[in-house]
């Protein structure tokens, strides 16, 4: 069989599915047209190139004639890759979770000619078990309702379409301040003191949960909330969702003990990991959080970074046709590279036995072992792993999707500059700046954003998310390169302005898609953080940092609208609007911390002080001269005393007076 259309996609995802006999269409006008004529449902297929399910269900269903051929002739099909088309695997997850599903993908939805939902699920098997009917059992199923209980159908259908409006108060009232701490407390209730994370499991990351306790205990004083923050980064750095040989994490454990990965791995987890690890770095000093800021950074540098300096998306979770088999080994592999003695001492500190501890074979984890080694006893360990790490790059490694996104590249562009301050490592810097300018360069036209770009084919327009991400990653590399702040503010103002003039509600808070995308059932508007934090969240702290950064009281006056527009969220679900929350502290705590440092000083003790500090809401700038604030700002003509670095403490409209000494500082930053 010819491929089908799919074949002209640039998705690496779609492109999986090109040799499928599904008559698949890309999703756009000629499919629902095609829908319309010849009077058939739509089967809405959304997943995405590293996702196992998805891989699993196209093996056993989208690769079967039989199946295939019920599909065309009872279906117009659709396949999407979610990460090209978030906007229509948010309307569709939305839907799904309006049916009472938890949600998930594969993301198979059933929908009108007009594209409106009526049904929907998840994986569906080939074959009935588990209790749930088989694939083609649904599809005739569904069909067959279709064709001759309209009525069911379009109740259905007018249910779902009120579950998909998008609902903000009229008159709202500002957000409560006291949330911040309310909701932080009501999460920090839910964290398994233990094992880290969230009780029970599966277990993710959740870095905006994190950051959310992170600050509830810099401006409570609150211990626990603190070491909750510290242990679960241990826990996910000495656990098996981290690859201990290559660097990174995966997408979660599915166990309560951070043993078992969902072993696909994503850049957005990984860019995210490193700002954690970075505050965490700078809190403690723990040489745990340092080797793993590292061995990430080193990791997306080598394997994920593309030809231009762009990052790709995600890596498979499966090789060989196997969920981990890049990543997973028995002892007896072990002991052939490294030899029975050394294999021995190398066990006793990566639990590695016989029997294995993940049907009977290992993953590699540190979760039992001892943390105080000696700087000699890591290094042998690690001389070690660079052995095992030869050796399984030599195994078939599991696929990549290489496109870049401008969001995800937002998120690792903001965790490289970070680990840079933290570790001081130029080549991290450099590879953000490297991130930065593809975006802003090959992904960038007539000044505006898109979303998606490989082989030289870039989808526009982009995100309120692209837009939000980068205003972020601008505004980390004004603080982790001085030298060139100017420039990255300005940049900073102009996707903020882009953002405002293409994707700004009525009530101020952001939709998703540009005014001028192609229409969809719905504009989706969300508070809700998934698996990276809320654009609008993102947007509000990158609005007070611009605030701070230019005196324009323009920008913190924008942050307000969307804390406003969005205030009744928060109170029914602070799980899902923890970034929102964080913002809001910046909003609140934002701060900026100027050092003058003229031609020949030194000002690195001053320069400690500031990276010793824990506050993310806190935004600091090293220049040689104020003039990169723009006259009015209340830094522009503050200059050095006596030629020695000056500091300079600045919120809305007024500066501290000066302080030279490191102690004055801190005093300063923590009075």
């Amino acid at each position: 069989m010819s491929a089908n259309r799919l074949a002209t996609s640039t998705s690496p995802y779609l492109l999986q599915h090109k040799d499928n006999p599904v008559n698949w269409y890309q999703w756009g006008e000629e499919a629902l047209a095609t829908a319309k004529a010849e009077n058939k449902p739509i089967l809405l297929s959304v997943g995405y190139a590293a996702c196992h399910w998805c891989h699993v269900m196209a093996h056993e269903s989208f690769e079967d004639p039989a199946t295939a051929e019920v599909m065309n002739r009872l279906y117009v099909n659709i396949k999407v890759d979610r990460e090209e088309r978030p906007d229509i695997d948010q309307i569709y997850m939305k839907a799904l979770h309006a049916l009472g599903e938890q949600g998930g993908w594969p993301l198979t939805m059933f929908l009108t000619p007009e594209g409106e939902p009526f049904w929907g699920g998840t994986y569906f098997p080939k074959v009935s078990q588990w209790g749930r009917p088989s694939f083609i059992e649904v599809l005739e199923g569904i069909s067959k309702t279709f064709h001759s209980d309209r009525d069911r159908i379009d109740t259905n259908r007018k249910g779902l379409m009120r579950a998909l409006e998008v609902k903000l108060p009229t008159t709202p009232s500002p957000l409560d301040p006291g949330l911040i701490t309310a909701g932080a407390e009501r999460l920090l209730s839910l964290f398994d003191r233990e094992h880290g994370g969230i009780k029970g499991h599966p277990k993710f990351p959740q870095a905006s949960v994190m950051e959310l306790i992170w600050r509830l205990g810099l401006r409570t004083g609150n211990e626990a909330a603190r070491e909750v923050y510290l242990h679960t980064l241990r826990k996910i750095s000495n656990g098996g969702i981290y690859d201990h040989l290559g660097g990174g994490i995966a997408r979660y454990a599915v166990d309560e003990h951070w043993l078992v990965p969902h072993f696909e791995k994503m850049l957005y987890d990984n860019g995210q990991f490193l700002s954690s690890l970075s505050l965490a770095y700078r809190a403690t000093g723990e040489d745990l959080f340092r080797r793993r800021i590292d061995e990430t950074a080193n990791w997306l540098i080598a394997e994920m970074r593309q030809p231009g300096g762009g990052f790709a998306a995600s890596l498979d979770a499966d090789s060989e046709g196997s969920e981990g088999r890049f990543y997973i080994w028995t002892s007896d592999e072990i002991q052939t590279v490294l030899g029975k003695a050394e294999a021995h001492h190398f066990s006793l500190h990566y639990d590695v036995d016989p029997s294995g501890n993940w049907e009977n074979v290992t993953i590699l984890n540190r979760l039992q072992a001892d943390d105080d080694l000696t700087t000699e006893e890591e290094k042998t360990l690690a001389a070690m792993r660079a052995r095992l790490l030869d050796h399984r790059n030599k195994r078939v490694r599991p696929s990549l999707d290489d496109k870049v996104l401008a969001d995800w590249n937002g998120l690792v562009i903001t965790g490289l500059a970070q680990a840079s301050l933290s570790v001081s490592r130029e080549s991290y810097l450099e590879a953000a700046k490297g991130a930065y300018d593809f975006v802003m360069t090959r992904m960038m036209r007539d000044g505006r954003l898109g979303h998606s770009w490989r082989d030289g084919t870039l989808l526009l327009p982009g995100f309120a998310s692209d837009y939000a991400y980068m205003t972020a990653a601008a505004l980390s590399l004004a603080e982790a390169d001085p030298v060139n702040a100017a420039r990255y503010i300005k940049d900073a103002e102009h996707l903020a302005q882009e953002l405002v003039k293409h994707y700004v509600s009525p009530e101020g808070a952001f939709y998703l898609t540009a005014e001028d995308a192609p229409d969809l059932i719905t504009r989706p508007l969300t508070s809700s953080d998934e698996a990276v934090p809320n654009p609008n969240a993102i947007a509000v702290a990158a609005f007070s940092r611009l605030s701070l950064l230019t005196g324009n009281s323009y920008y913190r006056e924008l942050a307000d609208r969307v804390l406003t527009a969005l205030s009744s969220h928060v109170p029914q679900n602070v799980f899902a609007t923890a970034a929102l929350l964080a913002s809001f502290d910046t909003r609140l705590n934002g701060r900026l911390a100027v050092i003058v440092a003229p031609d020949g000083s030194d000002p690195n003790p001053m320069l400690e002080v500031l990276e010793d500090t824990t506050d993310p809401a806190l935004v600091k700038i090293v220049t040689a001269t104020t003039d990169i604030f723009p006259a009015g700002h209340p830094a522009h003509g503050k200059t050095a005393t006596d030629g020695q670095p000056t500091a300079y403490l600045c919120r809305e409209g007024a500066c501290s007076l000066p302080v030279t000494s490191p102690e004055d500082l801190e005093s300063l930053l923590y009075s």
